[in-house]
């Protein structure tokens, strides 16, 4: 009986000795593609294809690119920045302006470093967040939000927003993490790149600036693949490129004064541009509604919970008691501003999302992506479920659908 039992586990040694075998012999595991995802704040799809950007077209080729895809409401930086991250509306992950108001917070601007780093004011979990808690690496170069500790985590790398940091600088930081040992080399990167808006406000869409700017930008992406490819990393590295926004024209004189919309006795102002927002004072709320609801020769306003449900806006207790809308083309600021702003044609972003002009772009390509596809337009909540699939992380309860990228990738089941 013995002799029969040691037979046994004799030949089960065996066994597994022939299946570890051959895998002992194998190559280790190619590790996963990391994840690159660059903002190209303000580019509009019809910037692409006119012979200023070779290096992303050919990158659309080889990949996915979207007709376009559909900023959240308001259209505008941070909010949808944010967005593309947590796949959540403004309204849900409180991100709600540029400029806005919190009761227990205080007030918040881009320029306010405190704010922007404080971690109360940014609601949901952004992809970097959910990729440290799966124990994933991370870095991320000034994407807006990245800065702060949210949730208690900060990516593992994260730089400040620098806009003295060149180009060139900004190529060899995300090159050098790319092309890290795979023990170091995040899983995830983020990069924010901010002068195609720079130069849409300043000199308009339609500027010979702008392509300028589109051009040294396509250049120093250029690099960027290009010192992947050496490397080795590129066709280990899934790309996905998007903008927040895209830009309208903004001729000059098209202003309009805030104090002129409302006397400021009444109301206090929360944010100006082309999503403007009011506080009426204390026993003023009669006095600011009848001078600002409803429709206006260049903008429509609205109580907060009254806004348009199609913008799926106004539930947020950031978001002002009256917000006003400004038509396409038009901007909204008060007097010493105005007066501040030089003349000649420009251009703003912040009008209603449904617009053409409002359009924001979608690049992909990697060893996830199908080549040569052209996906119809979606929303922008769409990215974040994607991003997760990449990263082979769960999703954090988001305002996407999962199902509308899938035509994307190779594999759907990935």
């Amino acid at each position: 009986m013995h002799s029969c039992l040691r037979c046994l586990l004799f030949l089960s040694l065996l066994m597994l000795a022939a299946c570890a075998g051959p895998a002992s012999l194998r190559e280790p595991r190619e590790p996963a593609p990391s994840l690159l995802l660059i903002s190209l704040d303000g580019t509009h799809p019809d910037y692409l294809g006119r012979g200023n950007s070779p290096n992303l077209d050919r990158l659309a080729r080889e990949g996915v690119i979207a007709q376009w895809m559909t900023p959240s409401y308001p259209a505008l930086t941070f909010p949808n920045h944010y967005t593309l991250v947590t796949g959540l509306r403004p309204d849900h992950h409180g991100i709600v302006h540029n400029t806005m108001e919190d009761a227990a917070l205080g007030r918040f601007t881009l320029a306010d470093r405190t704010a922007v780093g404080d971690g109360r004011w940014w609601g949901g979990e952004p992809i970097w967040v959910g990729a440290q808690k799966a124990g994933l690496n991370t870095a991320n170069l000034a994407w807006p939000g990245s800065e702060a500790d949210i949730a208690g985590v900060r990516p593992t790398r994260w730089l400040l927003f620098d806009a003295k940091r060149s180009l060139s600088q900004r190529v060899e930081i995300v090159s050098g993490w790319l092309t890290e040992p795979a023990a170091t080399r995040p899983a995830f990167v983020a990069l924010y790149i901010e002068h195609l808006d720079s130069a849409g406000h300043t000199y308009g869409p339609d500027s010979p600036e702008l392509a300028g700017a589109l051009r040294r930008v396509d250049a120093a992406l250029g690099e960027l693949f290009a010192r992947l490819s050496r490397a080795g990393t590129m066709d280990r590295t899934n790309i996905v490129i998007v903008s927040d926004h895209g830009m309208a024209t903004v001729p000059a004189g098209q202003v309009v004064i805030t104090e002129r919309m409302l006397d400021p006795e009444y109301a206090s102002l929360v944010s100006t541009g082309q999503v403007v927002g009011f506080n009426p004072r204390p026993g003023h709320r009669d006095e600011a509604e009848r001078a600002l609801l409803g429709r206006h020769e260049h903008y429509e306003c609205w109580r907060k919970e009254d806004m348009p449900e199609r913008w799926r806006f106004g539930r947020n207790p950031r978001v002002p008691a009256i917000t006003c809308q400004m038509d396409e083309g038009w901007d909204a600021l008060p007097s010493e501003h105005a007066a501040r702003r030089g003349g000649g044609t420009r251009g703003s972003h912040g009008f209603d999302p449904t617009l053409p002009s409002m359009r924001a772009i979608f690049l992909a390509r990697g060893p996830s992506f199908r080549e040569g596809i052209t996906l119809p337009g979606f929303d922008n909540v769409d990215v974040y479920p994607l991003l997760t699939t990449l990263l082979g992380i769960e999703s954090a309860e988001h305002d996407g659908n999962a199902q509308t990228l899938l035509e994307a990738l190779r594999d759907s089941g990935l």
